[in-house]
């Protein structure tokens, strides 16, 4: 890696060949259904058709080694059955998760719902997980380390594969000029897959009047990139889906005295969660009520809650820690390919790491239990948090844990919002998807089931595409 050479120059190209590369990115977008509800419509995230714009992307693909291209993909049938091992530990997920509890409410609630199911016996015997594992580069290690691993409505499966095959297509048209090969980025079928697997958990419930269920936020702008799920279901599978929100289940929801759950007058086979991940999905009672409701009925739930509370970030940092690994997985070599990718990860009740945190904030992050992006806190803020707690007693720390902040390579790139492009340095992203699905002790799928690329500007620290903070990306392979 040290001796690689940038491939193209962005500083090389003049400003009329970038606006036609832009031009032409922009009409791709436009006519392939990359695009996602704009804010200066009202009913933009409600009525599709209304208020579109192309999604924020890099207008080139970005380089990424090969080797660590292909070392994401082969552990991510792994993540897939460590999730599927740890969500089957009850004990485990409640003890790792008890001081968080206390200190953090929305977790707490997560937690009652996985404790009721527990009391009811309750077994989910079609386990179907669509899951993404975020990973960057990091420059002084030379090595691939997990940011996080996403149980619950993974973004983009369906943009995924768009950007890629937009990266593609401006490589076939401009690749001479650009001197770049557009076989090196790889193909992407992260659509068609969790798709597909979708599909397969629906005939394992085998109720072929039954539809799918996609719970949404009641305002959803990126709600293209779901319908592209959607779109194949209908299309390749003949299945319907149907899209209520968490309050909208509540009232048109019930559960059959057989487990069958009912949504506006409709049996519901698969329930994909596309919201429920935050505490702002939640406003009322009535959207736990709801989600008590899902998981109470025999519906294949994507994730179920021993799932969604799997992917959370304190359960991460217990997997981190020495032999914790080797209770989930039997393969000593799958343990060593897990372990390679972990960062640094750490309690907040350690004292000699909250002591070197607080020497040096800047080599840590602190995260919540929180997903979505824009949660994080980075550099004196966390000094300043640590500090705080250390004051107040140790309540709240437990809301948190610390993070090794890795630090990928910065290279300049050319960022697409709203029609116009910046330059500006970046850094990125690289996310794997991954499916699996078992009924009882048969595994049908555990696949990697393509990528996801985001590139955001170096200076901010914060990454979700729909937070606003980064851009859609794919890679080009060196």
């Amino acid at each position: 890696m040290e001796s690689e050479k940038p491939m193209f120059q962005v500083e090389n190209f003049d400003d009329e060949f970038v606006q036609k590369l832009v031009y032409d990115a922009l009409v791709w977008c436009s006519l392939h259904g990359l695009v996602v509800g704009d804010k200066a419509y009202q009913k933009s995230g409600t009525v599709p058709g209304v208020g579109m714009t192309h999604a924020p992307i890099a207008l080139l693909p970005t380089p990424f080694p090969e080797s660590f291209f292909k070392q994401a993909c082969e552990v991510a049938p792994l993540f897939n059955e460590l999730v599927d091992r740890v969500s089957l530990d009850a004990k485990f997920i409640q003890d790792s998760l008890s001081r968080t509890k206390k200190a953090d409410i929305f977790t707490s609630r997560l937690l009652d719902i996985h404790s009721k199911m527990l009391e009811s016996n309750k077994k989910e015997d079609i386990r179907l997980g669509l899951h993404r594992s975020d990973y960057m580069l990091d420059e002084e290690t030379k090595s691939l380390l997990q940011i996080e691993m996403n149980t619950i409505s993974c973004s983009f499966p369906g943009f995924g594969r768009l950007v890629t095959e937009l990266h593609q297509s401006l490589l076939r048209s401009h690749g001479d000029h650009l001197g770049l090969d557009s076989e090196r980025v790889p193909k992407n079928t992260s659509t068609s897959q969790f798709a597909d697997a979708m599909a397969k958990a629906w005939l394992e419930y085998n109720n072929p009047r039954a539809v799918v269920m996609v719970v949404v936020q009641p305002d959803e702008r990126n709600m293209y990139d779901q319908h592209w799920l959607s779109s194949v279901l209908r299309e390749k599978h003949n299945i319907v889906t149907i899209r209520k929100s968490l309050a909208q289940v509540e009232k048109e929801g019930s559960v059959q005295e057989d487990g069958t759950l009912i949504v506006d007058g409709q049996a519901v086979s698969v329930v994909y969660y596309r919201s429920g991940y935050t505490p702002r999905d939640y406003p009322s009672e009535l959207e736990w009520d709801a989600r008590l409701l899902i998981e109470q009925s025999s519906a294949v739930k994507c994730p179920s809650i021993a799932y969604h509370l799997a992917g959370t970030k304190k359960i991460q940092q217990e997997l981190a820690k020495p032999g914790v690994l080797e209770r989930f997985m039997d393969n000593k070599d799958d343990v060593t390919k897990l372990r390679k990718c972990f960062a640094g990860l750490w309690s907040l009740d350690d004292p000699e790491i909250i002591k070197k945190a607080i020497e040096k904030p800047e080599l840590f992050v602190m995260k919540p239990q929180r997903e979505g992006g824009g949660n994080n806190i980075y550099g004196d803020d966390v000094r300043e948090n640590l500090l705080r707690f250390q004051k107040e007693g140790e309540e709240e720390n437990a809301a948190y844990i610390l993070m090794q902040r890795i630090f990928p390579k910065v290279s300049n790139v050319f960022l697409v919002r709203e029609g116009v492009y910046h330059k500006d340095q970046a850094i990125s992203e690289l996310g794997i998807y991954g499916a699996y699905l078992r009924n009882k002790e048969k595994v049908i799928i555990n696949e990697q089931s393509g990528y996801l690329m985001r590139t955001k500007v170096s200076s901010s620290d914060e990454g979700g595409v729909a937070a606003g903070f980064a851009v859609l990306d794919s890679i080009y392979l060196n």
